[in-house]
């Protein structure tokens, strides 16, 4: 069975729902600002779109803080065709660790990596429809290290709890991810070096320390 190409489904709901005399309201759930950088290129060609910054994933707080910043920065200097805001969600914590209970020690990108998709998605689609969004996305499909199968399963089951059309996305498609990097380094962004949460920066570090010794070795 073939896979679904993600990104032709982004253009087709584009095409039928966003014109020049109809500019959509999009909610972009962003997990960080290198990553949104092509999202936001993209999207606010056609949408009025506002980065909804949630993520109680990360740690430690001061990386969250920093990382929120650097979101917010990139929205203020970014030049758009459609008007691009930030809200920034609150950092519950305590809900993700809440939500990982059990999943510890489970690989980065298992069921761990899917409830926290789950979590912040359903946050996005809570706001979107107590705001009056006609759509809401999410910035995570333009990592290579993300499932963009699941994220578009999740975001539908979602779509049809909250009555929000989810834009279906694979962001990385087309030289999104490659993109996003010339962006970031022309914004001279902060680009984080593991995922954002306790267990991806512990298995993150192990990897590091690994390669180390293995140099010294060699």
């Amino acid at each position: 069975m073939n896979a679904v190409n993600y990104q032709n489904v982004m253009e087709e709901l584009i095409r039928a729902h966003c014109t020049d005399a109809s500019v959509p309201k999009l909610l972009l759930h962003s997990c960080c600002a290198p990553c949104s950088s092509y999202c936001i290129a993209y999207l606010a060609e056609y949408f009025q779109v506002t980065v909804f910054y949630y993520n109680p994933n990360i740690y430690p707080p001061e990386e969250y803080h920093m990382r929120a910043k650097e979101q917010e920065r990139f929205v203020r200097e970014f030049p758009t065709r459609y008007p691009v805001s930030f809200v920034e969600g609150r950092y519950d914590s305590e809900r993700f660790y809440q939500m990982a209970a059990g999943m510890e020690d489970l690989p980065e990108g298992d069921r761990r990596c899917f409830s926290c998709y789950e979590l912040r998605l359903r946050e996005a689609a809570e706001y979107a429809k107590a705001h009056d969004y006609a759509f809401f996305t999410t910035t995570l499909s333009i990592s290579p290290l993300k499932n963009a199968a699941k994220l578009n399963e999740i975001g539908a089951a979602l779509e049809k709890e909250y009555g929000v059309r989810y834009l279906f996305s694979d962001f990385k498609k087309k030289d999104g991810y490659k993109k996003s990097i010339e962006i970031s380094k022309e914004y001279h962004m902060y680009r984080q070096y593991y995922c954002g949460c306790v267990f991806s920066k512990r298995d993150r570090d192990a990897q590091i320390a690994a390669q180390k010794t293995e140099e010294r070795e060699e």
